[in-house]
Formats: structure tokens, sequence, C-alpha cells
């Protein structure tokens, strides 16, 4: 054995090693093997192929350990992978590319621009499937899945068809998130919130009969304060709270609506807060989604006075064709001019961008189709109260209750070109992305098409689905697996899989979220390449309980690719004192050692079962390196400890140590003169033995 440990040299063959024997693909479906255990299935949350993997995706790490543990086990174990068409990051990825070469997706057509796209996403596939394999995850690749294959659409086409036969997809006019650069709607998760610097504008708007109110000495007009004050050109009314004394005789009665000198009246709704500005509230439907809300309550008209493409609408009456931007300034100096601008305040409030391309996103009601979640959310409600599926960490409960108990409808058309096109003659929209990942714990295993293996024994779906785990960011509890709960329970009857584990996000040693643009974070490949897969596996996996985010940075792989370089040593000095011979009876010390052992299957065990991967992986790194290293290595270099109980509790540390470190181990395990398997993946998980 070479003195230190090189990762690059072992690792791509090893992988080669199992994917080559099979070791990832678990018995038929109806095999002995396979009728004797329940399966233990996971399915890779598809990640999108948008160039490569970012360092969030390496959590996927999670995913293999359950997997390998399983394995280890005896129990028929499938890990799937597969990939997401990603339809807007896709769309605007492609675009940058057109834009450097001067060109526009419009320009080049439909057609062409579909080519590009599909070359784009065949090329990440690709890449992105290497990467997977680097970091030395446990797939499945003979069932490899893509939400943009024949399969998958296939299974797109039969949920959008059984959804709207039974009345739970319509089509209709809401207020949505509008990218103006992009061209298209979007969803809750591609809408980024800031905060910025701004101002509040406060605004008089003229009360058109104040001599009949009751109150003496009462203004003839009411300020409203805004961020927005171009909006107001579409205001159809202002609203006040119901239990606001201050306004309580104003109710009913009728606004001029500076600049357009429109009559708008003065309505009472417990959505205003009357802590903001003065208590008074522009409501402009069209372009607030609270205040649609209102404008349906009180049966406002609605007037939309942006356009789609981010200019001033004929409805702005004297700014139309201008842009937001120009139309504001003009608003408040035509305010001015009038004397209906009474002050202005520094504000900070949280402004939606859109997350591919920055820009404001601009709240518009548009037609398009939506899905009726009411329906769809009580039986995932349900599955998660009566235990079906169990979330963890439990806290997690209680936010995805609340978002499902105040759902509103689900706005699944695109104005885009790549995905799924909506299935009905002449439509040219596509589905929103998060459409087809709904359906991914069924449409993998082939549904609705699923056909039986073989006369007598099952098929994929009847045999693998419901999975047993689904693990992923608690950031999108909401926007992914509340909708494949819903929507697996829809279709099929049966929750998608038992339990929810969710991890936290991978931030930097300062606590700042990773992003690409600010050069904050890491590449998983960089990071390989220096410590090797092993050591930022357990970098990733120590130090990160569920739910949690994860701080990351350069000291904690040093550390462990010092403890790979720990195990290595260990291995070279026991398999260079093969000839040592044993004491006879076990000594105190074995009998020590084999209890800690004992202790370290329980433990790692345990932890395991309790998705406590953190736990598991910080307690072996310390019973090897702080016990095993530093204390049974001096005893038996002593006298103290037999040879064979050494092996044996070195090579059971090995096997439970595998699922954080698979590369390391399993070279390890192939030079070890006792090993038990043609791979480490598939020797058994280790027992207890009697001290």
């Amino acid at each position: 054995m070479d003195k230190t440990y090189k990762p690059q040299e072992v690792e791509q063959r090893w992988y080669q090693f199992w994917e080559e024997g099979g070791f990832f693909t678990p018995p038929s479906p109806g095999s002995g093997q396979a009728q004797k255990k329940k399966p233990f299935v996971i399915t890779l949350p598809p990640p999108n192929v948008t160039g490569g993997l970012h360092a969030g995706h390496a959590l996927y790490t999670v995913e293999d350990i359950l997997a390998r543990y399983h394995r280890m086990k005896g129990d028929p174990t499938l890990f799937l992978p597969g990939f997401d068409h990603a339809s807007i990051a896709v769309e605007f990825l492609v675009s940058k590319q057109l834009a450097k070469e001067g060109k526009t997706k419009k320009e080049v057509g439909r057609e062409e621009f579909l080519r590009r796209a599909e070359k784009f996403a065949n090329e990440s596939l690709d890449y992105i499937r290497q990467q997977l394999k680097q970091l030395g995850y446990s797939l499945d690749w003979g069932r490899e899945a893509y939400t943009m294959d024949e399969v998958r659409s296939r299974a797109v086409r039969e949920a959008f068809k059984r959804l709207r036969k039974k009345g739970l997809i319509y089509q209709g006019e809401r207020i949505i998130n509008w990218c103006p650069k992009c061209e298209t709607v979007l969803s809750d998760l591609e809408v980024e919130h800031e905060e910025k610097k701004a101002n509040l504008w406060f605004i008089k708007y003229p009360i058109k009969e104040a001599r009949e109110l009751r109150a003496k000495e009462l203004k003839s007009y009411i300020i409203v304060a805004t961020t927005r004050p171009e909006t107001m050109l579409g205001d159809t009314a202002v609203a006040v709270h119901p239990e606001d004394k201050r306004y309580k005789d104003l109710v009913g009665q009728t606004l001029i609506l500076p600049l357009m000198n429109r009559e708008i009246p003065i309505i009472a709704d417990e959505a205003v807060d009357p802590e903001f500005g003065t208590g008074a509230v522009k409501v402009t439907p069209a372009h607030d989604p609270t205040d649609f809300e209102v404008s349906q309550r009180h049966n406002l008209e609605v007037i939309q006075v942006i356009s789609f493409d981010g200019k001033m609408t004929d409805a702005a009456g004297p700014y139309k064709e201008e842009t937001v931007a120009v139309a504001r300034g003009r608003v408040l100096e035509d305010l001015r001019k009038i004397d209906a601008l009474q002050k202005e305040e520094d504000y900070t409030h949280s402004v939606a961008v859109c997350e591919r391309c920055g820009t404001l996103v601009e709240p518009l009601v548009s037609k398009q189709w939506f899905v009726k979640m009411k329906e769809l959310a009580e039986p995932a409600i349900q599955a998660v109260k009566s235990g079906k599926i169990k979330i963890v960490p439990k806290r997690f409960e209680k936010i995805y209750f609340h978002w499902l108990e105040n759902i509103r409808d689900w706005c699944i058309s695109r104005q885009l070109w790549w995905g799924h096109k909506i299935p009905i003659e002449g439509e040219e929209d596509i589905l929103d992305t998060w459409f087809s990942s709904s359906l991914w714990p069924i449409s993998v295993f082939g549904w609705p098409s699923f056909a039986k293996a073989s006369e007598g024994k099952p098929s994929d779906f009847e045999y693998f689905y419901p999975t047993t785990v689904r693990e992923t960011g608690y950031d999108i509890l909401f926007f992914w697996v509340a909708r494949e709960i819903m929507m697996c329970l829809e279709m099929t009857g049966e929750v998608p899989f038992e339990v929810v584990y969710l991890h936290g996000l991978v931030r930097d040693e300062k606590g700042r979220k990773f992003s690409k643009t600010k050069g904050i974070g890491f590449d998983p490949l960089e990071v390989i390449e220096k410590y090797g897969t092993d050591a930022l596996r357990m970098a990733l996996v120590v130090g990160n309980p569920p739910g949690s985010d994860l701080r990351i940075g350069e000291d904690k792989f040093v550390a462990y690719r010092n403890f790979t370089n720990k195990l290595w040593n260990i291995a070279r000095f026991i398999l260079l004192d093969q000839e040592k011979k044993d004491l006879g009876e076990p000594s105190e010390q074995d009998k020590a050692l084999i209890s800690l052992v004992n202790t370290t299957i329980k433990q790692t065990s345990e932890s395991l079962e309790k998705y406590r991967f953190d736990l598991a992986a910080e307690n072996l790194y310390h019973v090897v390196w702080d016990d095993l290293a530093s204390s049974y290595l001096e005893n038996y270099k002593k006298g103290l400890v037999s040879y064979s109980v050494l092996v044996d509790s070195f090579l059971k540390l090995l096997k439970l140590l595998h699922p954080f470190m698979p590369f390391i181990t399993e070279e390890i395990y192939q030079r070890l003169p006792n090993k038990d398997a043609e791979s480490i993946m598939i020797s058994p998980w280790p027992q207890s033995l009697e001290v």
C-alpha cells in the first residue's frame, strides 16, 4: 500500500466495478429475494438540466447513505435516478446563449429554439450524470427517468386529462406573477424577495361630498400611502379596516381619483393593515394579489395600467406607452402640480424579482390555466395527520398544515416554448415544470401505462410504489413535496412515500447562502478533485442535523481528508503485521474492543433508523480516531490486543462507515484477509458479538 491514500486513483475504478457488477440493481420484482422482504425505495429528486450540480445537490449524499445501509441490511433496495427538464431555467440560459450571438428566441423561431434547448438539456444531463457518479451515488442507471421522455410525458397528459375531466383544472382570469423580461408567469418558487430602500409617498384623495359626513371638522380628502404611485392610475377603491375608528364615518363615501378624475368608493375590508401608512390604502386589483381578492369581495372593477411588456397601457391615459419608471416620475411630478402629494418618507420593503433575470415581478391579471387545490389539499393534510406520512423533523408539520389549509389555486400555464405543451388543441402555452415533477414518484415507474413484468410477476409500479423516503430541502416542502403528495394521492389513492426527510440549506462559514454570481460557495467537483469524495461526503453530514442549515468551509474538507488518511494508515499497519499470532484466550482489552464495536454497531443502526446521519457519522469518526487509533492500536503494539480481534473490529467499523465513505472503505475492504463478499457494499451489515 502507498503511504498516503490517493482518492483520484481509486474512485472511478470502484464506481465502474459496482456499476458493472450490477450491485446497484435490486432483485427483479417477483424474484425469490424480492418476495421475502419489503423493498426500500428512494427516487432521486431530479436535478435541473441546467449545466451542472451545485453544493446543495451534494446533499443527495444522505439518500445514498440510506440506500447503501439498507442494501447491506439485505433489503431489496432501489435508488432511482432521473432529471428535470426545468422549463424556465433552460429557456433563460438558452436565451442568454442566443443573446451572445445577437439573436432572440423569436428571431430564430420556435423549431430552432427547441432544437437548441434540447441539445443544451441533453449535454447538461450527460454531465450531471457523470457528477452523480463521481459523488458515489449507488443509483440504478437502468431505470433512469427524465421528465421530458415519452413515458413521463404520457403521465403528464393523463394527469391533466383526469384533473380536467373531474373539474379540477379550469381556465380563468386571476392575478399572477409576471416577469416582463422572461415574458411568462412565474411560480412562487421562481420569485425572490429582496429588501430594498425605497420611498413611501402620501397622496391626497379628495372626498366628493364631505359636507354629508356626520363628523364636524373633517378634511376634504383622505391621505393614502403607497410605494408604487404609478399604479394609482388603476385604483378602483380606497380601503380601510372595519374597526378603524378614524374612518368609520367615511365608509361608503366617494373619492375623486387624482389625475384620472374617476370616482371611486371608500370600502371597509379586514385585509387592511391599520398600522401601514395612514391606515387607508389604495386598491389596485389588477396589480396586487391582496387588492385583487378585495375586488372580488366588493365587486370592484379591475383596470390594468401596466402591460405584459412592462409599459403603461391605454388605461393609463396620458402616461400610456411609458415605462413604469418614467410613468412613476411623471405621476409624482403631476401630483405635485395639483398639490395632491402631501409628503414622502424613506421606506425599506421587500420587492419581488424574477429568480432568473432579476427583473421586477409585476402582479398582473391574466387568463391562465389553474388547478383547484382545496379538494386536493384535504387528503394530503390527512395523510400526515393520520401518520401515513411522517415528516422529519416534526416541527415542519405545522408549516405544512398551515400552507395547505390556506392554499390558493395553482397556476399551471407558462408562456414558454421548452416544456410539456398543455394538451388541448390550439393551446401554445406549456405546463409549469412542477406539474410533471409532482408526478415523479409514480411516473418513474411507468404510470399510468405500466404492464406486468411477466405472467404472475408484479410490475415495477406494483412492487416499488409507494416509495419509502422523500429526501429534499425544507425550502421546497410546499412547491414540490406537498404537490407530490396531493397529485399522487389523487391519481393512485396511495401516498407517494412514507417519510419526508428535510435537510437545510448549505451555507458558507459566515452563514451566507451560496451564490455563483456572488462567488459564495464551492463546486463539489473541485472539492472532490482536491480532497476526495469521501471527505466531501463526511463534511456534508457531520454537524448537519435534520432541517437545519449547514455551515461549511475549507477547514472541514481538510479535517475529513485527514480522516481518510487515518483510516488508510490503520489499514497499512494491520496489513503489514499479518504474520502476528493471536494471544490465545481473549484479553480484557480484546473484550473491551469487542464491546466498543458492539456499542458502535447499535448506535450507528439506531441513528440511521432515526435519520440522524450527523450523529452516526460523528460517532464513527471519534470511535475510529479516538478509540481505535489512539487507544486500541497502542494496546495492540504492546501485545494486549489480539490480531484477529483487531482485524475483525476494523472490518466491522469499515462496514459501518461504508454508507458515508464508500470509496476508501471498498479500497481497504478488498485488501483485508477476512472479507466476506465480492464488494463491501453487498456485504452484510455488522452484527453484535458476545463479549
